[in-house]
């Protein structure tokens, strides 16, 4: 296959398809497998490996050894803390033999295909390791959003380069996929601050709670303080409905960290919290600089529990340890929060789309707190008369902020636009397509969600901008298109 050009953008002949091949391991517990709404079956399977003879448990260690031998990065590792989490099961008096509690690992242990279903809606920041890239060169990160069974996602990674000639290309993704380590994360005294006062439980109780701990605590100061709280409940009448709250938006900060020994691409970021239980869905990438000059990569993804959705906020500055908490606030609200990659007069800013059908623009003094915003774009064009959305973060140009958007029309199809912004104040829009930048070729209509061409962000270097996004929830394609071009026609218009 070889490049097509369509209208301002050439589209690569690189296609990335979900891989079902890429599997994780997961504690599997019989009879909690999310639609049986019974007792644990842990006893029973429990018992009957228990029965085996050594034969039989040297059999068939022998047989997994042969079946799944290089599908995982350290297997015995993963049977070892499973079979851990049945310790409390175990007579302490019988002692047992490694393989019989590697097989009691093995047998409570399955493997999760994460693009089982669909590969899509990918963001590309700049790597933060650019040692060895060839001159003229710029390595990448790319986010993906896996879709695996029971339509649950995660955020995998891919990278890459562009070259000096802005031609982009998509690195083979790593052998295995793994997970990292679940750890706790520093609270945010101002979080809980703007989300109990927007859900109407501020007052002398949250008062209470927060007088001592600080601006950043750990959960077990906050778990004092409530049980401190709840010691004292006779003259605060409605502080058990607070403590439930605080304890709500607690629950869905954590941190993540892989093993050095990991490939970037290996790390898959896997729902931890019950917020995001069902999925962690279309993560838009920024490379943020402070004032300071220091770089941090923020993520603003959809947590989907199955029943409800909102907004986290990732962070990291590795790509190996991340911290992920809640984003609160009116502006917050429905998807799709991208953040700018500076400060704006001294303010954060995000576009947003809380009304669910315009583009609009958050300012805040904190990441994570997005209070209101104002319009800056309308539908206006029959292909995006449904609803709006930004494609990912904006970029900065000499000539404005350009902000690729999503414009949804009729069939639901899915086109993306750009739009430009004033530097200095980005409410007021400077400049716009009248035509898509992308819409749904002939070989890109058909999928796992048909008619949508979909990106939660791109980047410019070498004069190019290059593209990533999603087709029809079923693959990623590139496209690349010259800045100058772009930017020249949005001017005229």
């Amino acid at each position: 296959m070889t490049s097509t050009r369509a209208g301002l953008a050439t589209r690569s002949p690189q296609r990335l398809a979900a891989d079902s091949r890429r599997v994780i391991t997961r504690l599997f517990v019989p009879g909690l497998e999310g639609f049986e709404l019974q007792e644990s079956r842990a006893n029973q399977v429990l018992q009957r490996i228990l029965a085996l003879s050594d034969d039989e448990v040297r059999d068939a260690l022998h047989d997994i050894a042969t079946r799944f031998a290089g599908r995982h990065r350290d297997l015995h590792a993963t049977f070892g803390r499973h079979a851990d989490e049945l310790a409390d099961r175990l007579d302490p008096d019988r002692r047992l033999t490694e393989s019989r509690m590697m097989l009691l690992g093995a047998t409570f242990t399955n493997e999760y295909a994460i693009e089982g279903a669909a590969l899509c809606n990918p963001s590309i920041v700049a790597h933060p390791d650019q040692a060895g890239t060839p001159a003229g060169s710029l390595r990448f990160v790319m986010s993906v959003r896996a879709i695996g069974e029971g339509h649950r996602s995660s955020i995998g990674f891919r990278t890459g380069l562009v070259d000096a000639a802005g031609v982009a290309t998509v690195d083979v993704p790593a052998p295995f996929a793994s997970t990292g380590r679940v750890e706790q994360a520093l609270l945010d005294a101002a979080v809980f601050r703007a989300e109990l006062g927007r859900r109407g439980r501020a007052g002398e109780a949250s008062d209470y709670i927060f007088a001592t701990l600080g601006e950043l605590f750990t959960r077990a100061d906050l778990d004092e303080r409530l049980d401190s709280l709840r010691a004292h409940l006779s003259t605060r009448g409605h502080a058990e409905k607070t403590i439930g709250t605080v304890r709500d938006i607690a629950e869905r900060s954590y941190g993540i960290e892989f093993d050095s020994a990991t490939a970037l691409p290996e790390r898959v970021l896997w729902p931890t919290v019950e917020a995001e239980s069902v999925g962690m869905e279309d993560a838009r990438f920024v490379r943020f600089f402070d004032d300071d000059g220091e770089a941090t990569y923020y993520a603003t993804y959809t947590a989907y529990s199955g029943s409800e959705i909102s907004q986290q906020l990732l962070q990291t500055a590795d790509f190996q340890t991340f911290t992920s908490g809640p984003l609160v606030g009116r502006a917050a609200a429905n998807k799709g929060l991208a953040l700018f990659p500076r400060r704006i007069n001294g303010r954060f800013a995000a576009m947003s789309r809380s009304d669910r059908e315009t583009n609009t623009v958050a300012f805040a003094d904190h990441p994570a707190v997005w209070a209101s915003a104002s319009p800056c774009q309308q539908p206006i064009e029959t292909w995006e008369t449904v609803q709006l959305g930004n494609c990912g973060p904006p970029i900065e140009t000499e000539a404005g902020w350009l902000v690729l958007t999503h414009g949804v029309g009729p069939m639901r199809t899915y086109s993306i636009g750009a739009i430009l912004l004033d530097l200095n104040d980005p409410t007021q829009m400077i400049g716009r397509l009248r035509r898509p930048l992308l819409s749904p070729a002939e070989d890109e209509r058909n999928g796992y969600v048909p008619n949508v061409v979909y990106s939660c962000g791109a980047l410019v270097h070498a004069g190019t901008l290059v593209l990533p996004y999603g087709i029809c929830d079923s693959a990623i394609g590139l496209a690349t298109v010259p800045l100058q071009d772009l930017l020249e026609e949005m001017r005229e218009r």
